[in-house]
């Protein structure tokens, strides 16, 4: 469980360095023919640095736009205009601690339910308050443990 929360730890700062990039909204060119055209750079100039045709590079473009371009693709371009490839997963919850704290209170809550619904049939209810303690104790030990199930 250690290692398990120092790497948590390692990555979420690696992803939180990269989150500013969330904001960025790509070209609507997309990047590699955006950052071409700033350059002043033909389709030529760079089929020739990739060594492949003029119509190679605009098929390339056209697949960055359509979002079916691969990575290694996009890193060959890259190295083609002196650039790097950068990219990164950034949490949509903000970081990788709170996406865990999310999935655990979300499966804390079904697990309690189910058994909260069934002690209701058998006229045994709990209240309120005590259904969300038993909530928040669940996602502790769920958040502790890290279960597979926990990304069912």
């Amino acid at each position: 469980m250690a290692t398990q929360s120092l790497q948590i730890q390692q990555l979420n700062s690696k992803m939180l360095t990269v989150a500013a990039l969330k904001k960025i909204t790509p070209p609507p060119t997309g990047w590699i023919k955006a950052v071409r055209n700033a350059l002043g750079m033909t389709l030529q100039q760079l089929g020739n640095k990739l060594s492949i045709t003029k119509q190679s590079i605009q098929i390339i473009e056209r697949r960055e736009v359509e979002g079916s371009i691969t990575l290694k693709t996009l890193r060959d371009v890259a190295n083609g205009m002196d650039m790097e490839l950068v990219y990164g997963f950034v949490p949509k919850d903000g970081s990788l601690d709170a996406l865990i704290e999310r999935k655990a209170n979300e499966l804390a809550t079904q697990i309690v339910m189910r058994t909260s619904n069934t002690m209701t049939l058998e006229d045994q209810r709990n209240s309120k308050t005590r259904i969300q303690q038993a909530i928040n104790e669940r996602a502790t030990t769920i958040k502790n443990e890290m279960p597979k199930i926990l990304w069912d």
